[in-house]
């Protein structure tokens, strides 16, 4: 799954396109934000983004400043350029530097899906020419009908049964899934959906979500629910507990 930070001041900016884009749709995660080019600096070496949004305009180092400083270090991260109207042309201006896309703030949310389509696709594409797929090609393994009949169905239910054993670690996801058993994140991804008929991330959400209900019937605290079932933070937490059941965990403590 490939990682996103989202780099803006404006804390409802985040909220809102942390809310209003299906991540998982895309075989993308939000690992980190942050409200400053200086504070994305202090701690993108943890969150090992593969995509940054960056705001044009923050205090102590704008999104150019931000972009020139990163770029140096990572100059395989796509970056996204936020802009309101009246920096844009200045940003545009700024084609010396690795920018996959400027997007004029407010910004629309088909918008943003198709870019983010197009950054998978191209992600995609840079994983394949590496030959990272564990059968020597990008194109083997679903070209190959004995791998398809013979190999991929039982690879599924192995990575079913090792997320069902190990959900409870917040390390795992669709990376280290994918590391584990050898496979890009990309084809891995692709091949699960082909083969169970879900998403991963939905899969993998769905195991942790099974045992926090059973956390909630037992009254335990909401934070605690959360560490327990591989999700740190409470906030991310309680959203995807109340997308599973309809209501807030509080709220369904009460009614069982």
């Amino acid at each position: 799954m490939y990682r996103v930070m989202l780099i803006d001041d404006e804390m409802p900016v985040r909220k809102l396109m942390l809310s209003s884009i299906d991540w998982a749709s895309l075989d993308m995660e939000v690992v980190g934000e942050a409200a400053s080019g200086v504070e994305a600096i202090n701690v993108i070496d943890d969150m090992r983004p593969d995509i940054a949004f960056v705001d044009i305009s923050m205090p102590f180092m704008n999104g150019i400043e931000f972009t020139e400083v990163v770029t140096r270090r990572y100059p395989e991260l796509i970056i996204i350029i936020m802009t309101a109207f009246d920096k844009f042309e200045y940003a545009r201006k700024c084609v010396s530097l690795p920018v996959f896309e400027y997007m004029l703030k407010p910004m629309v949310r088909e918008e943003v899906m198709d870019t983010l389509k197009r950054v998978r696709d191209k992600l995609d594409n840079r994983r394949q020419d590496r030959g990272e797929l564990v059968f020597g090609s990008a194109s083997e393994p679903e070209n190959d009908p004995s791998v398809a009949e013979n190999g991929a169905e039982s690879v599924s239910e192995q990575i079913m049964r090792y997320i069902e054993a190990n959900y409870t670690d917040s390390c795992v996801n669709l990376t280290s899934v994918a590391q584990q058993f050898g496979f890009s994140s990309s084809y891995l991804s692709r091949k699960f959906k082909q083969e169970t008929g879900r998403n991963f991330i939905e899969y993998l959400t769905e195991c942790r979500m099974r045992k926090a209900t059973e956390l909630a019937a037992a009254n335990v605290k909401m934070y605690k629910a959360s560490a327990e079932v591989g999700i740190p933070d409470p906030n991310y937490f309680g959203r995807c507990f109340k997308k599973y059941t309809g209501m807030g965990y509080s709220e369904y403590c009460k009614q069982v």
